[in-house]
C-alpha cells in the first residue's frame, strides 16, 4: 500500500463533509424525534440530541434560528427539525444543523415524569411542612454518588475549604444506567444505618433526561422521603429538575452548591458567635443599668417605704424566733452529749487495770508481760507483782510464792 495516498484526519473529515453536502436529501432533511440533553449556551446557540426508541443524532441550532422559535425546547418534547446533515470537521462528529423546528407533543419520558410528580405530590411527599432543617454544624456529611468523577471531588474540596474539620463519608453507587436507582436507594439506607453522618448529599453531574432518569424513579423518591437524616438533592445543573429535587429536604443547583448548603464556613460561625456575645453583653449591661435606676427611684418613694419597713420587721421577728429555737436545740443537744460522755467514762473506768489495783488486787508480770492465769507459771519463775503502793519482786516455788 502506497502511503503517499494516505489522507490526514482533516482531509478525511472534509471529504465526508463535502459528500454529505453534495447529497440533495441531506442538504434539506426533516427529522422527527424527542429532544434530549437540551442546552442553551451563553452565546445563544443551542445544542441537543434528537432521539427515538433505538437511535439518536446530535443537533445544533444557531442563535439566529433559535430566536425565531415560537416555543422553548425542553427535554422530552417531540419535535420535527428541518436542516442539513453534515460533519463538524474538527471533531469528525455527524450532526444536524437545524434551520427550523416544530413542536409535536411531549415525549414518553416527560409524560412519565409528570405522572409520577403528580402522584407523589398528591401523597404529600413534596409538602414543605415535612421537610427537615439541615444541621447547623455537621461533623460528617454523607454523599451518595459515583466513586469516580468530578462530583465527589468537588464536594470534598468545597466542604474542606469551608470547614477543614468536617468529615466526608462516601456511599458509592451508580448514578446512570440500568440498576442505578436500586444502588442509590441502598446508598441512602447505608448512610442512615452507619450513624456517622448528620446530613446526606445525593446527586451527580448534568446530563440528558435519560442520564438523569434514575433520580426520577419512584424508589429513589421514597428512599429520600424515608431517610432519617435530612437529604440535599444535587442532581445536574441549575436548569435540571428531577423528582429527587422535589422530595428532598433541600435542593442545590450543583454538587458544589450542595456542599456549601451542608457545610457553613467555620470562621464565619465563630465571628457570628463573637458578635452575638458582644451584643448580648451590651444588652444585659443596659438592662441592668435600667433596673438599677428604677430601683433607686423606687427606694426613695413613699410607696416603697412602708412595705419595706413591714418586710424588715417581719423578717426580724422570724429571725428572733429562729434564734430562740436554735439556742434551745443546742442546749438539748449539749445535755444529751454530756450524758453519753459520763456513761462512757464510767464504762472506761471499769475496764481500767489501775482501777483493779486500787481496789487491793495485784497484777502479775513475768518478763515484763502480763500473766493472766496461774497455769502460765512454773517453779523457779521470777515474777513481779504490781500492787497498790508499788511493785514487788517474787519467785514461784511449788505453788508458793517467796517474796
Amino acid at each position: 500500500m502506497d502511503d503517499r495516498w494516505a489522507l490526514s484526519v482533516t482531509e478525511l473529515n472534509e471529504y465526508v463533509r463535502r459528500k454529505l453536502a453534495g447529497d440533495p436529501v441531506l442538504r434539506c432533511v426533516s427529522v422527527r424525534g424527542e429532544v434530549s440533553g437540551f442546552k442553551r449556551h451563553v452565546s445563544g446557540h443551542c445544542y441537543f440530541a434528537l432521539k427515538d426508541e433505538t437511535s439518536r443524532v446530535q443537533c445544533v441550532l444557531w442563535r439566529q434560528q433559535a430566536a425565531q422559535l415560537a416555543f422553548r425546547p425542553e427535554d422530552g418534547m417531540r419535535v420535527t427539525v428541518h436542516g442539513a446533515a453534515s460533519v463538524f470537521v474538527q471533531s469528525g462528529s455527524y450532526q444536524i444543523y437545524v434551520n427550523a423546528m416544530e413542536q409535536e407533543g411531549l415525549g414518553d419520558l416527560y409524560l412519565r415524569f409528570e405522572a409520577l410528580k403528580k402522584a407523589l405530590a398528591a401523597e404529600g411527599l413534596f409538602d414543605p411542612a415535612r421537610k427537615r432543617e439541615l444541621p447547623l454544624l455537621p461533623r460528617t456529611i454523607g454523599v451518595a454518588t459515583s466513586r469516580t468523577g468530578a462530583v465527589i471531588r468537588d464536594i470534598i474540596r468545597v466542604a474542606r475549604r469551608r470547614d477543614p474539620n468536617v468529615g466526608v463519608l462516601l456511599a458509592p453507587c451508580a448514578v446512570q444506567g440500568a440498576g442505578a436507582a436500586a444502588e442509590i436507594v441502598q446508598a441512602i439506607r447505608r448512610l442512615n444505618e452507619d450513624g456517622r453522618a448528620q446530613v446526606i448529599l445525593v446527586g451527580r453531574g448534568g446530563g440528558s433526561i435519560e442520564d438523569l432518569w434514575p433520580f426520577n424513579e419512584e424508589s429513589v423518591a421514597r428512599a429520600i422521603a424515608a431517610s432519617r437524616l435530612p437529604v440535599i438533592s444535587c442532581v445536574g445543573h441549575e436548569t435540571d429538575f428531577t423528582i429527587a429535587d422535589f422530595v428532598a429536604d433541600a435542593r442545590a443547583a450543583t454538587p458544589s452548591n450542595a456542599a456549601e448548603l451542608a457545610v457553613p464556613v467555620a470562621a464565619e460561625i465563630g465571628q457570628s458567635v463573637d458578635s452575638l456575645s458582644r451584643q448580648l453583653t451590651s444588652a444585659l449591661r443596659r438592662a441592668q443599668q435600667l433596673r438599677c435606676a428604677r430601683l433607686r427611684a423606687l427606694a426613695g418613694s413613699a410607696a416603697l417605704t412602708m412595705p419595706r419597713r413591714m418586710l424588715v420587721e417581719r423578717r426580724e421577728t422570724a429571725l428572733a424566733a429562729l434564734a430562740a429555737r436554735l439556742g434551745a436545740a443546742m442546749a438539748q443537744r449539749r445535755d444529751a452529749l454530756e450524758k453519753r460522755l459520763l456513761l462512757a467514762s464510767h464504762a472506761l473506768a471499769a475496764l481500767d487495770p489501775e482501777g483493779v489495783v486500787r481496789r487491793g488486787y495485784a497484777v502479775v508480770f513475768k518478763n515484763g508481760r502480763y500473766v493472766p492465769e496461774a497455769q502460765a507459771l512454773r517453779a523457779g519463775d521470777a515474777i513481779e507483782l504490781h500492787m497498790r503502793g508499788g511493785n514487788v519482786a517474787a519467785e514461784v516455788t511449788d505453788g508458793e510464792l517467796h517474796l
